[in-house]
């Protein structure tokens, strides 16, 4: 490309992982608005991914058109898509929200299973000319291939799907990015395998870049999470060989000031649509349902029987820690039931040996395990939990060592043999070895999507005898008999 004389200053800023974090919203856009009073059109605003949330009500009570119209306001150049947006919506919700976006969502690794081509909302790359510079961009997002071919997508490797874009843009543009929610670990390799890239914009991994890496020729960078930081770059055209580099790369914390009003109102009409959505009542039930971390408890239990009635399997193992507080007696609403559930997570069976769940059983008796923060793939709680069950009875004594108090577990009355494989519903977090990491062992994994367990909770309390049998204990302690 011949240098322009003209324009050779291009500012790029991006957000990455805002989880629906509102309350950003509308300062990130406002220094946005500033900054492109200052550079004029020489401004490029790209998100990483990961913008939507189902864990919060405004995304889920309008299965995202909240979060487009925050991007349309803010003026968004060009979006990628995260797992959350991806792995929580379905393509047709996806189709939906995405009617009215007016940016273009690039994602060069992914595929409908029935065209073989991109969905009909998605490109795999795109060039946008801004401030004389053509740029090149390139998305691609985390390839969880078996859960997307599930919701009908083939998830290519994103490698491959770089380095054929690349390809086919190098000679045609000035600049080539890659918008990035793979994760850190896959930016430097392929900066270091795919030669072509100027810019890596990054994201998935949560991993805040104050300054920028540099491998060979290719800048890495990314703006941590939740929008604290506003990713900001500078390029420039080189005065001698005309070609585009990146000169500057900053993350500005997103402190108190001013807000864009138009996000801000746009955010409220979105907050008030959603609660009158989630305020319908899904069932009406005659007791408190209390939930317990450390103990057995009936909503916990509820959750288990609702996990192995979906999956058909002879036992079901879940964590506590997926419900952030009891159902309390009267109406139940949907608003309700995603406050108490809000991960979007989804159930799955697997075939697990007697010592993988006798050894989850023993953990769940550990403080230290239940009271652990954790957070990712999906999880939205507080701490782990213990472990709920249902089509299992366990017998055990509080007072024995760690890793000795299961006396017994049994299923249908018989005692679980530690080579002996058991159908098992559990969760698809456990699979990627989080919280309870011997579930990850069991085989002949299924994902059931796109049912959430808050879906299953409602089909639960609306499943005639599913409250009594949630206050039948399943722990029953061998010193005395009050449950776990």
């Amino acid at each position: 490309m011949l240098p322009n004389t003209n324009q050779d200053i291009l500012t790029i800023l991006y957000t990455n992982d805002l989880h629906s974090h509102f309350g950003a919203m509308g300062r990130i856009a406002s220094m946005v608005d500033e900054l492109r009073g200052e550079q004029h059109e020489a401004l490029l605003l790209l998100d990483i991914g990961d913008h939507m949330d189902r864990a919060a009500p405004e995304t889920e009570g309008t299965m995202g058109q909240a979060n487009v119209d925050v991007l349309n306001l803010t003026g968004y150049d060009a979006i990628t898509i995260g797992n959350n947006e991806g792995l929580t919506f379905t393509p047709e919700q996806l189709d939906q929200a995405y009617a009215g976006l007016a940016c273009e969502v690039v994602c060069a690794n992914m595929l409908d299973i029935k065209t073989g081509e991109p969905p009909a909302w998605m490109k795999r790359h795109i060039i946008l000319d801004k401030a004389g510079f053509k740029i090149g961009l390139i998305g691609v997002t985390a390839a969880y291939a078996d859960f997307y071919k599930l919701l009908g997508l083939i998830a290519l490797d994103p490698f491959d799907s770089i380095e054929k874009s690349v390809n086919e843009l190098r000679n045609k543009v000035d600049l080539v990015v890659v918008m990035s929610h793979v994760g850190l670990p896959f930016d430097r390799e392929l900066a270091e395998r795919v030669p072509g890239i100027e810019l890596i914009l990054g994201g998935h991994t949560h991993h805040l870049l104050e300054e920028p890496l540099l491998i060979g020729q290719t800048t890495i960078v990314a703006a941590g999470k939740f929008g604290r930081h506003l990713g900001h770059i500078t390029i420039e055209r080189d005065s001698i060989t005309g070609k585009a580099k990146v000169v500057s790369g900053i993350c500005l914390p997103v402190d108190s000031g001013q807000e864009d009003a138009n996000v801000l109102e746009a955010v409220n009409i979105h907050r008030l649509r959603a609660a009158e959505r989630m305020a319908r009542t899904v069932a009406v039930i005659e007791e408190e349902l209390p939930i317990r971390y450390d103990v057995e408890s009936p909503f916990g239990n509820l959750l288990a029987q609702a996990v192995r009635r979906f999956t058909g399997c002879d036992l079901s193992i879940i964590n506590s820690g997926q419900l952030l507080a009891g159902l309390p007696a009267g109406e139940i609403s949907e608003g309700m039931l995603h406050e108490r559930c809000p991960s979007p997570i989804n159930p799955c069976r697997m075939n697990l040996s007697g010592k993988h769940i006798l050894y989850s059983l023993e953990q769940s008796l550990l403080t230290d395990i239940t009271d652990k923060v954790i957070f990712g793939f999906g999880f939205r709680g507080k701490q782990l939990g213990g472990i709920c069950v249902d089509g299992m009875e366990i017998i055990y004594d509080p007072t024995a060592k760690p890793f000795h108090k299961i006396i017994q577990a049994s299923v249908q009355g018989v005692p679980i043999v530690s080579e002996d494989l058991y159908s098992v519903g559990t969760l698809d977090m456990f699979t990627f070895g989080i919280g309870y990491e011997s579930l990850k062992q069991g085989s002949d994994q299924v994902f059931l999507l796109p049912e959430f367990l808050r879906d299953l909770l409602r089909m639960e309390l609306q499943t005639a005898g599913a409250i009594e049998s949630c206050f039948y204990p399943r722990w029953k302690s061998q010193t005395d008999n009050h449950g776990q």
